[in-house]
């Protein structure tokens, strides 16, 4: 009894070790490549930039650095109304629904049953049965009995009533299970991180479309004012062509420059109307949607003086587009796994108790139970290639998987590195613009002085409205474009929302 006994738990002890073998390669986290600090551009002198990045911890709410209350709550209504969200959050619903699907594969199937019918067997049969059995019995008083009666014999219609419980289970012994749970998960966290790229793209994309409003915005409260200088000028070019001081010329030149400036404000009114119509469509909101809050005309939002944007080290954990090629080379890696367990003896145990009587008042007798127990081994002898294509196949998604990371995070730091040089060659160029428009503006003062006193001729009036009208004009779309590198910035390098999602998924009924 002792022996018996220590075999069987030696035959346990080995189906809990080979339960918990599992072939295939392991995944390991790759190293992810990154400098030991950011370029000599982000760290240059304070005093030569409006604009320092440094590297303390960035805010997930990055948008917050500009203190503008409207791009505030635009940014914090996106992700409970842009479509593209939405959608991103039902595609993660239904990999969570798949994810469940492939767990439900490491437990036991089990499944209730009952059944009633109202059955006719065939008498024919019965009666070559008895046959048999008389032929068998031949010379004895039973099979002269069963020959003489066989053509006699019938089977009446039976009641057959049948309950139970049927179990199934996949002893995983390869691990094929266990890697298929794991790619599943993998796979789940690829398309979170998908979600969140996403997010992070809309709302890099809303803030780069609010820049560029605030921009013709300000273009236009440009354009008007020089619209109004052109007219006071116009007044003056008239009364003192009346005095005899002037020529009909400068009044011509001052009616055309007039009406050239009034040109450009429908153009810069058809911009801003389509500009709002994007920032409407981004907030999942038809045409007009937004246009009480963002008709109102306010400042280029400026940036800080010093910008944080956290360690070189941190990028790979940050940009959710590495996260999710991390994910899908993990989940390659469990497919490689999956695949090479098919080639191994698939084993399963099967059992099943219940009860069966032809009366259902028996039924509840425990003479009328039914059960069985036991293995079942499938093993695969010849597939014609199909196996061995499937497990080539995963290899290479492998190989190709490793290639896309390593692709990714360079192009992760191109992006970064192309960011920051964007960023601070648009402030010295900002910086240039500035003293350009203080020039022209001091050279426009000039002009209309010399000529309110005859020394000046009008084109050369004519000439410093121009240049100032462009200095002008380009000043603002540079400011704007510096708020907008920055915001391209913050999205190269991952925004926020590492570990954490605004707004859960809309839940329907």
């Amino acid at each position: 009894m002792a022996r018996r006994n220590a075999r069987r738990a030696g035959v346990l002890a080995a189906g809990f070790i080979l339960a918990g073998c599992a072939v295939g390669p392991d995944y390991k986290k790759p190293q992810a490549w990154s400098p030991s600090q950011w370029q000599k551009a982000a760290t240059q002198d304070r005093s030569s930039a409006l604009s320092v990045p440094t590297e303390q911890e960035p805010d997930a709410q990055w948008w917050s650095v500009f203190h503008d209350p409207e791009l505030t709550s635009l940014e914090q209504r996106l992700a409970a109304q842009n479509l593209d969200v939405l959608q991103a959050s039902e595609q993660l619903a239904v990999s969570r629904g798949q994810l469940l699907l492939a767990g439900a594969e490491r437990f036991p199937d089990l499944a209730a049953s009952g059944s009633y019918s109202r059955v006719q067997h065939s008498s024919k049969q019965l009666q070559r049965i008895v046959e048999r059995i008389g032929e068998n019995s031949a010379g004895s008083q039973l099979g002269d009995m069963l020959t003489s009666q066989s053509s006699e014999a019938t089977i009446p219609l039976l009641n057959n009533w049948q309950d139970g419980v049927q179990a199934s289970w996949e002893v995983d012994l390869w691990g094929r299970v266990r890697r298929q749970y794991e790619a599943a998960k993998s796979y789940t966290n690829a398309t979170m991180e998908e979600r969140r790229g996403i997010l992070i793209a809309r709302q890099s994309e809303l803030a780069s479309d609010y820049m560029t409003l605030r921009s013709l915005q300000e273009q236009l409260r440009i354009t008007t004012a020089n619209r109004d200088a052109a007219a006071k000028l116009l007044q003056l070019s008239q009364s003192r062509y009346k005095s005899g001081l002037v020529s009909e010329l400068d009044v011509d030149s001052a009616q055309s420059e007039l009406q050239h400036t009034n040109a450009l404000i429908p153009q810069f009114e058809q911009r801003i109307a389509m500009q709002i119509n994007a920032i409407n469509l981004l907030m999942g909101m038809p045409p007009g949607g937004l246009n009480t809050e963002l008709v109102q005309t306010a400042g280029i939002p400026l940036v800080p003086p010093a910008v944080p944007i956290g360690l070189p080290s941190e990028l790979a954990h940050r940009r959710p587009d590495i996260r999710e090629a991390e994910a899908e080379l993990h989940a390659a890696t469990a497919e490689v796994g999956q695949a090479m367990a098919d080639f191994y003896p698939k084993v399963t145990i099967d059992a099943g108790f219940g009860l069966q009587s032809f009366s259902f008042r028996d039924m509840g007798m425990w003479s009328s139970r039914m059960w069985n127990v036991g293995p079942s081994i499938t093993i695969p002898i010849f597939q014609g290639g199909r196996l061995t294509g499937q497990l080539q196949m995963k290899k290479a998604s492998q190989k190709a998987a490793a290639l896309r990371y390593r692709k990714t995070v360079l192009n992760a730091w191109s992006e970064v590195d192309n960011a920051l040089t964007a960023y601070q060659a648009e402030q010295k160029k900002n910086q240039r613009l500035s003293s350009q428009v203080a020039a022209d503006r001091r050279s426009m003062e000039l002009a209309q002085s010399q000529y309110k006193h005859g020394l000046q001729s009008y084109l050369q009036v004519l000439d410093a409205q121009r240049r100032l009208l462009s200095s002008q004009t380009s000043l603002a779309d540079s400011t704007a474009t510096i708020a907008d590198d920055l915001v391209r910035l913050y999205n190269a390098l991952g925004g926020g929302w590492e570990t954490t999602f605004p707004v859960s998924s809309p839940k329907h009924a």
